[in-house]
């Protein structure tokens, strides 16, 4: 069964593209007396194959784990900021599609007192909700996935954060014990109806949407509302928030795998970028040979280099049967060791844990890394700012492959890690700092800051707002 669903989405995913049914603006999946067990699964899937393949891929060039090849151009839209409104409306399409199973799943599981599927849904709604509105700033929420509304309402990302938290509060406020109806087992498939691991998921996306506004014109809500988290002795997540379930196989395999390896069948689109490589050189970093295959690195967007192709230039590692992570352990301690060094204290201690257990997901150890006098050592005695650097590009590292989106959107909010003033040609060029791509086409060489809306979108959406620019920041980004 686990095998079939995987499949037929897979599929669906890789083909919505020609299916003119799937638009935000209806709602084909909203059928009554389809089971939770159904629904859920299927939203589940679509949101992961959508994160994990197509933000994945814009996350890793812009997080700068990888660059173009310089033998091929599929990706070289992305490497060089030119991503317009006619390209990628399957990620959009695909991620609405989800949220169309997954908000049916939230509005009966409401209506009939299934608190356990409205705990599960409402923190999938927010998971693939935050993603879009962090990406492209006002999006349709409130609205969205409703069959009698063609025109749903854009939210404004403010609008959006509030309603997130309210949604959540909601939910976490049932009590579990006097939900009626169907019990979420197997058809759960990122915690198997452990309802405990759920509402620890529903707690920690509360802190990430908090964190995400420390530094906004919002900071004051912000801080109160991470302050009132960790007062309140919630308990985050301790455990991956993943999908394992992948095979090597055609349609089963890890969605940023499929998209990139198998469907193209192109083994070496992405490369090694010097961005992230030559921090690891420059640290003895052991993760690298798990990273990148043998090889050189190339500069960041130089796909028009005349280095010599494979073998030469290092090409990276996915694997087929890599979990696609809505949210990994290491993600929820760092999101804690920030919050602990700006509002409280033991972050050294969750800052070590959440490196720890990036080493450990490759079989390798940190406790060199980390002990005192170690490349990675947490400075206890530093500023905050050389806290919070530590931590974010600790945090950068391990969001490797699949949520290098999650990078992008802390750098913009953070400003870690830090931008190069000198290309990576330069002798100065500091290692691990993020460079413009050489094969750039921004306006005054801003980097991107957002995606824009599709064509598709504005043409059958007539509440879709004016475009901005791919270089305009959303609202809560510190530069």
């Amino acid at each position: 069964m686990k095998k079939i669903i995987i499949s037929i989405f897979m599929l669906s995913m890789l083909f919505t593209a020609c299916n003119t049914d799937l638009d935000i603006n209806r709602d084909p999946d909203s059928v009554s007396d389809v089971p939770l067990k159904s629904q859920m699964p299927a939203g589940i899937l679509g949101v992961v194959a959508a994160e994990g393949s197509y933000y994945a891929i814009i996350g890793g060039f812009w997080s700068q784990y990888w660059t173009q090849s310089n033998s091929a151009n599929q990706y070289k839209d992305i490497d060089g900021y030119i991503i317009g409104t006619g390209d990628y409306f399957a990620a959009w399409r695909n991620m609405y599609d989800a949220l169309g199973d997954i908000r049916n799943v939230k509005r009966k599981a409401l209506a009939t007192g299934n608190w356990k599927y409205l705990l599960i849904s409402t923190v999938m709604e927010v998971q693939a909700s935050q993603v879009l509105t962090d990406f492209y700033g006002s999006v349709p929420y409130k609205e969205a996935n409703n069959i009698s509304i063609l025109n749903p309402k854009y939210d404004s990302g403010e609008e959006i954060y509030d309603t997130m938290i309210t949604d959540l509060n909601l939910a976490l406020s049932k009590d579990l014990t006097t939900s009626v109806g169907e019990v979420p087992a197997t058809d759960d498939l990122v915690f198997k109806g452990d309802l405990s691991k759920w509402t620890k998921l529903a707690n920690t996306m509360k802190l990430k949407i908090y964190m995400r506004q420390i530094n906004s014109s919002r900071s004051a809500i912000g801080i109160a509302g991470v302050q009132g988290l960790l007062s309140s002795g919630v308990a985050f997540l301790d455990v991956d928030a993943a999908i394992t379930q992948f095979e090597d196989a055609a349609n089963l395999s890890n969605p940023l795998f499929e998209t990139d390896r198998r469907q193209l069948n192109i083994a070496t689109n992405l490369r090694k970028s010097k961005t992230l490589s030559s921090f690891f050189d420059a640290n003895g970093d052991s993760r690298s040979t798990k990273y990148y295959g043998p090889g050189v690195a190339l500069n960041q967007g130089d796909f028009e280099s005349q280095t010599p192709a494979s073998p030469t230039v290092s090409v990276v590692i996915i694997n087929a049967t890599t979990p696609a992570y809505l949210m990994s352990k290491e993600e929820s301690l760092f999101l804690q060791a920030e919050a602990k060094a700006r509002f409280g204290s033991g972050d050294k201690a969750l800052y070590d844990a959440a490196v720890t257990e990036n080493f450990n997901k490759y079989k390798l150890v940190a406790s060199s890394y980390i002990a005192t006098g170690g490349v990675y050592e947490y400075p206890t005695s530093g500023t905050l700012e050389q806290k919070i650097e530590a931590i974010i590009t600790q945090k950068w590292i391990a969001g490797f492959p699949g949520n290098g989106f999650e990078a992008f959107f802390d750098k913009n909010r953070t400003g870690y890690p830090k931008t190069s003033l000198v290309p990576q040609t330069d002798p100065g060029y500091i290692p691990g700092q993020i460079v413009y791509s050489v094969g750039g086409a921004t306006e005054g060489k801003k980097f991107p800051k957002r995606l824009v809306y599709p064509q598709e979108e504005t043409n059958t959406n007539t509440s879709t707002p004016a475009l901005l620019k791919i270089t305009e920041p959303v609202w809560w980004a510190k530069n």
